[in-house]
C-alpha cells in the first residue's frame, strides 16, 4: 500500500508506457489476422492493407472497444488473493504488460503469428506464480487454453475447407463459373455481414449498453447481412469477363468477383479485431490506473476512459505501420498460395469460428483460427500445396508463447519489486 501512495504517479506513467508498447505489439502481430489473406491473394497491396487496417482497427478500438474490462483478464488469477496487497497486483500488471510486449516484438520480427491473448495470459500466470503463489492461478483455465491450441486451428480449418469445397461445387466446377459467381456471390457476402455483425454484437459495442438477446442479435445481424449482400450484388454486377486473363488462368474473371468481397471482409475483420482485442493491452493498464487512483482498492473490473482506448488504438496503429508487414507475409504468402476466393474462405471461416466460440465459451485464439483456416484452404488443394516447414515453425511459436511470456513476467516482476523496495 505504501508503494502505491509514494510512487502512484510513477506507476501510472510506467503503465502508460508499457501499455503503449503492448498495443504496439498487438498491431504488429495481429494485423495479419485481417490483412494476410487480402495481401496474399493480391486483392490489395501491403501499403493499402496497412492503411485500411489503421483506419478500421482504430475505429474498432475507440468506438466499440467497450468501457469496462476485467481487472485480471480471462479469469486466470484469483483477485481475492491480492486484495490486501494491491501493490503486488500493480507491479504484476506492469511486469505482465512488459513481458507480453517483448514476446510480441520478438515474434513479429520473426514473422510468427502468435496469440496476443495467450501471450498476456502466460505473462499473468508468470507473475502470479512467483508473486502470489501457484494456488492463485486457475490451472484448469490454463488447461483449456492448451486444448484450444488444437481446437482453434482444427475448427477454423474445417470451416475453411468446407467453404472452399462449396465454392468449387457451386461456382468453379459449373458450366459458366462467372455466371455462377454472380448468382452465388451475394449469398456469400450476406454470410460475411451476418457473421461479422454477430462478432460485434456478442463481443463488442458494450459501451452502447445494447442488451440484446441471442435471438435479437441474430435478427439484427441478418438485417446487416441483407444490406451488405445488396451492396455486394451491386459491386459484383460491375465485374466484366476478361477473356485475355482467362486464357492464362481459367478462373481469373471469377476471382474478380471475390476481390471486392475480400476487401469488405478485411475491413470488417479489422474493425472487429480492434474492438475485441484492444483490452489485451489496455486492460492491465486500466487496472493499474484504477487501483492507484482508488488508493489501493482491487475491483473485479476497471473502467476504460476514452484516453485509454485512444492510447490503445494509437499503439495498435503504430505497430501496424512499423512491423505489421512481416506477419502479413507469413499468413498471406508463405503457408500456401492464396487467391481472392481462397482468402475469402479463410476470413469468413475464421470469423464464423470466433462467433461460435464466443457463444459456447470455447477459449479460442483468433490468430490460431486464422492460421488453421489458411491451412484448411491449402488442404482443399492437397497437402503438397502447404509449406509444412512454415506451419511447423508457427506451431512451435505457439508452444513457446505461454512459458516464455510467463518466464519474462516473473523476471520483470522481481526486477520491479526490487526497484520499488530499494
Amino acid at each position: 500500500m505504501e508503494i502505491i501512495a509514494v510512487y502512484g504517479d510513477v506507476l501510472i506513467a510506467l503503465a502508460v508506457i508499457f501499455g503503449l508498447y503492448m498495443t504496439w505489439g498487438i498491431g504488429a502481430n495481429d494485423l495479419a489476422n485481417a490483412m494476410g489473406g487480402p495481401v496474399g491473394s493480391r486483392a490489395i497491396t501491403v501499403r493499402q492493407a496497412i492503411l485500411i487496417a489503421a483506419v478500421f482497427e482504430l475505429a474498432g478500438a475507440v468506438l466499440a472497444g467497450g468501457h469496462v474490462t476485467e481487472t485480471i483478464r480471462k479469469g486466470i488469477v484469483d483477485p481475492v488473493s491480492v486484495a490486501d496487497r494491491p501493490h503486488v497486483l500493480v507491479l504484476g500488471m506492469l511486469a505482465a504488460l512488459l513481458a507480453a510486449a517483448v514476446w510480441l516484438m520478438v515474434a513479429s520480427n520473426r514473422g510468427w503469428p502468435v496469440s496476443t491473448t495467450h501471450t498476456i495470459v502466460g505473462a499473468m500466470v508468470g507473475f502470479a506464480a512467483v508473486g502470489i503463489g501457484q494456488h492463485a492461478v486457475e490451472w484448469v483455465r490454463i488447461g483449456q487454453i492448451v486444448v484450444s491450441w488444437m481446437v482453434s486451428p482444427l475448427l477454423g480449418g474445417l470451416l475453411a475447407f468446407l467453404l472452399m469445397m462449396s465454392i468449387r461445387v457451386l461456382i468453379l466446377n459449373t458450366g459458366n463459373p462467372l455466371q455462377s459467381a454472380r448468382r452465388w456471390g451475394p449469398a456469400y457476402v450476406f454470410l460475411v455481414g451476418f457473421v461479422i455483425s454477430l462478432i460485434s454484437l456478442f463481443k463488442g459495442l458494450k459501451h452502447l449498453d445494447l442488451d440484446l438477446s441471442a435471438r435479437m442479435s441474430v435478427i439484427a445481424a441478418a438485417a446487416v447481412g441483407v444490406l451488405v449482400a445488396a451492396i455486394g450484388w451491386a459491386l459484383i454486377r460491375r465485374v466484366e469477363a476478361d477473356p485475355g486473363a482467362d486464357r492464362d488462368f481459367q478462373f481469373a474473371s471469377v476471382e474478380k468477383v471475390f476481390t471486392p468481397m475480400m476487401i469488405f471482409t478485411a475491413c470488417a475483420m479489422a474493425f472487429a479485431h480492434g474492438s475485441n482485442d484492444v483490452a489485451n493491452g489496455v486492460g492491465p493498464l486500466a487496472a493499474v490506473v484504477s487501483i492507484v487512483q482508488s488508493g489501493g482498492e482491487v475491483a473485479q473490473s476497471s473502467s476504460l476512459p476514452p484516453w485509454i482506448l485512444l492510447l490503445g488504438g494509437g499503439g495498435i496503429v503504430l505497430g501496424i505501420f512499423t512491423l505489421g508487414y512481416k506477419v502479413i507475409r507469413t499468413l498471406g504468402t508463405k503457408i500456401t498460395e492464396l487467391t481472392p476466393s481462397r482468402a475469402f474462405c479463410t476470413s469468413l471461416a475464421a470469423a464464423a469460428t470466433v462467433v461460435l466460440a464466443s457463444r459456447t465459451g470455447l477459449p479460442v485464439s483468433t490468430t490460431h483460427v486464422v492460421v488453421g483456416s489458411v491451412v484448411g484452404v491449402g488442404v482443399a488443394r492437397g497437402l503438397g500445396a502447404l509449406d509444412l516447414r512454415v506451419v511447423g515453425g508457427i506451431l512451435l511459436s505457439w508452444v513457446f508463447t505461454l512459458p516464455v511470456a510467463g518466464m519474462l513476467a516473473a523476471v520483470f516482476f522481481f526486477a520491479l519489486t526490487g526497484l520499488f523496495h530499494w
